[in-house]
């Protein structure tokens, strides 16, 4: 048996739950031997434009290669990713459908506000797709170049400094408040429909700061139209190396990385997960999807669905706390 047919054969006996369980065994589950046979959507809960939207653009191309079938991306926004994680949850459970979601809806909306969705109950783990850290950028108006400098600029007296983000619950949004819990801050949250519509107006003034995805900001900060204060994850972002993280900046232990996951509805047979998690993993370690993420400064993580269901519950956690203590839980 080739490496590839004993992939999808372990991952199809074996990996018969969803993130909570109770999908069945895989003996069970009809043949996916003709899956696909018509095109594939990948739904992105946000405007075009931000860290999402560029990822599933680059994974379709080569993933409809993989499948020998068109991949469409579809950009579904609203509610900070919600709209399409509801969706999802709706959508027939025949692998056609898939979603790459954002940490935020995944692990930190549901206990911001009420959702229909069940993350447990109504996602089946595909993959994650890609890690990186956000990026705390700033207009050139701005009169600050690093952490420090804009941190005592939204201390003091008149300063009416806010930031934007892709959305409430969204990452961006989270390391905002995180970093205004561990700085005594009060910076002022504007929630976008996508990374995309924050940079935009990010570009034209329209809003001093954002809390930034890489992917979205790499560009600009590369041709100076933005200036980069500070990346959120443990360590040193590999494309801005002069750049320093929030911990090294005074806030030791500050750590908020993003994450987008591939999921499918929780009722798509086995079968069809183990082709779709086949065809998604081959897809994120093939040399030019693996090139042109790092080129937005992304990392790929193509480490299955158990990996991906434990890093769910693990963030869910975390995020947890986070909104509990930022007191950001709706009322």
């Amino acid at each position: 048996m080739s490496g590839s047919k004993l992939w999808t054969f372990l991952i199809a006996m074996v990996l018969g739950v969803s993130v909570g369980g109770g999908a069945g065994s895989a003996a069970a589950q009809p043949a996916a031997t003709d899956f696909p046979s018509r095109p594939l959507r990948i739904l992105v809960g946000f405007a075009p434009g931000g860290g999402t939207d560029i990822t599933a653009r680059i994974v379709a191309k080569r993933l409809s290669d993989q499948t020998r079938q068109q991949v469409v991306v579809e950009n579904r926004a609203g509610g900070g990713g919600v709209v399409a994680m509801e969706l999802l949850a709706a959508a027939t459970p025949d692998g056609y459908t898939i979603l790459l979601g954002a940490v935020g809806p995944f692990a930190v909306t549901p206990h911001m506000q009420k959702v229909s969705y069940d993350v447990e109950r109504d996602y089946a783990p595909l993959t994650m797709g890609v890690v990186f850290p956000n990026v705390v950028v700033v207009h050139n108006s701005v009169p600050v170049s690093s952490l420090t400098e804009y941190l005592a600029l939204a201390r003091s007296d008149g300063a009416r400094l806010s930031y934007g983000s892709s959305g409430i619950g969204s990452a961006g949004h989270l390391a905002g408040e995180l970093l205004n819990a561990m700085a005594g801050t009060n910076i002022a949250h504007i929630a976008y429909k996508g990374g995309g519509p924050a940079m935009t107006d990010l570009l034209g003034g329209q809003v001093p700061s954002v809390m930034a995805s890489l992917p979205s900001a790499l560009p600009h900060i590369r041709t100076s139209r933005i200036r980069a204060l500070a990346t959120t994850g443990a360590a040193r972002a590999r494309d801005l190396p002069d750049t320093p993280t929030v911990a090294e900046s005074g806030y030791a232990g500050y750590d908020a990385v993003n994450w987008y996951a591939f999921v499918a509805p929780a009722r798509t047979p086995m079968p069809i997960r183990a082709r779709l998690i086949e065809a998604l993993v081959a897809t994120l370690k093939s040399s030019d999807v693996v090139e042109q993420l790092h080129g937005h400064g992304m990392e790929p993580k193509p480490d299955g669905p158990e990996a991906l269901a434990a890093t769910m519950r693990r963030e869910t956690a975390v995020w947890a706390k986070v909104v509990k203590d930022a007191g950001l839980a709706a009322r």
